[in-house]
């Protein structure tokens, strides 16, 4: 029990540092704030990197080309080696609208990952707007979207205006995995720290980033981070510490459409990229693999030791990192309309995740890390 006091101790130094001293990583809200127009609407131009996105196309699309936009609005569709006739349904949709132009991304030069590689064909595509969408085949926008954040852009000064899209929940298994998915990025990334002048965490969310075009030039443009799986935070980081200044907001505007009916599907959007945000360190793996089970697999543990052996300190300690542990998560599951009972049951799932990364390891082993529609990530460059 000496042993489980301690470990339970820890535990609850961490719960209290992550609940009062992390950011604010739980909070949900308030999401953009209200900003005045700007003196003038600068072009803007959406890059929608698409590989085998013919499916989801008719969800999204159409929310993306009717964004109502005072300025010069255009969306560049890139054709990522598509087998599905993506390219073919996207101008279908578009039904003759001119904002419209679909390019078929060239062939991927080495070292390059091959949505990045989209990403830079659908740049050089786009020309010389003052701003840059990038976005998923995946993500619907909301009416006004486009609108509100060029607005917080311009009012706020930020180079980057990133929203966090809200995933689908309407399987049994996306109700499990989903919403710890984002609480687990946001402790990753608290987002007031992403927006927080001179603060070093820096991150970004693939589904909508708003990139201030002259600003990414400036950082060394997506050449610098053109052998990212992570795209998105690889974004947020170059920008950042070039000096730039970032927002990152969990928002209802921007919806994903993309479903995950099974469980081998999320547990496969997890792995592919889990070791490689730990840098394909074993080190690190092991020490995030330790460092999930001692905040969310001690506490329970602990409680339901103490409660046996009659130890009140040991339960004490215990309960109360779960406590804390449960009522940081509940704001996420209310946001996703889910019930805050399901808040006790988040060791579980941290315990999935710890799972999910191992696998993440493994596949990088066995020469399929990253894998995703048909292609495996290549070999990090070494910088």
């Amino acid at each position: 029990m000496v042993v489980v006091g301690v470990l339970a101790v820890a535990a609850l130094a961490g719960w209290l540092y992550l609940a009062f001293g992390h950011g604010g990583f739980w909070r949900t809200g308030p999401g953009l704030p209200d900003a005045a127009d700007p003196d003038a609407w600068p072009d803007v131009v959406a890059v929608v990197p698409a590989r085998d996105e013919a499916a989801v196309l008719p969800d999204t699309l159409p929310t993306l080309l009717a964004q109502e936009y005072p300025g010069r609005f255009r969306v560049v569709l890139v054709d990522d080696g598509s087998g599905d006739g993506t390219g073919e349904a996207a101008v279908r949709l578009a039904d003759g609208n001119p904002r419209l132009r679909v390019v078929a991304a060239g062939e991927r030069p080495p070292g390059w990952a091959g949505k990045v590689w989209a990403m830079s064909e659908g740049v050089r595509a786009a020309g010389e707007p003052g701003h840059l969408l990038f976005t998923d085949a995946d993500i619907a926008y909301r009416p006004g979207t486009l609108m509100r954040l060029v607005r917080v852009a311009a009012a706020e000064r930020r180079d980057l205006v990133s929203l966090m899209a809200t995933l689908n929940t309407r399987t049994r298994w996306e109700r499990v995995i989903v919403p710890a998915f984002v609480y687990f990025f946001a402790q990753l990334y608290p987002f007031r720290r992403v927006t927080r002048d001179g603060a070093r965490t820096a991150a970004a969310a693939g589904g909508c980033m708003l990139v201030r075009r002259a600003a990414l030039a400036e950082a060394g443009g997506l050449a610098a981070i053109r052998d990212a799986l992570i795209d998105d935070v690889a974004m947020g980081r170059l920008v950042k510490r070039a000096g730039g200044r970032c927002r990152l907001d969990l928002a209802r505007d921007v919806v994903s459409r993309r479903p995950y009916p099974r469980l081998a599907d999320l547990w496969a959007m997890i792995a592919r990229s889990a070791y490689h945000q730990l840098r394909y360190s074993p080190a690190l793996l092991a020490g995030t693999v330790l460092g999930l089970v001692l905040l969310y697999a001690v506490p329970p543990a602990a409680a339901g030791a103490g409660l046996a052996a009659g130890d009140g300190a040991v339960l004490a300690a215990g309960a109360l990192g779960w406590s804390l542990m449960a009522l940081t998560y509940t704001p996420m599951l209310r946001f996703y309309g889910l019930s805050p009972l399901r808040a006790p049951a988040l060791p579980l799932v941290a315990l999935m995740y710890a799972a999910m990364t191992l696998d993440s390891a493994r596949r990088h082993r066995a020469g399929q890390g990253g894998a995703w529609k048909g292609r495996t990530a290549a070999t990090p460059l070494k910088r």
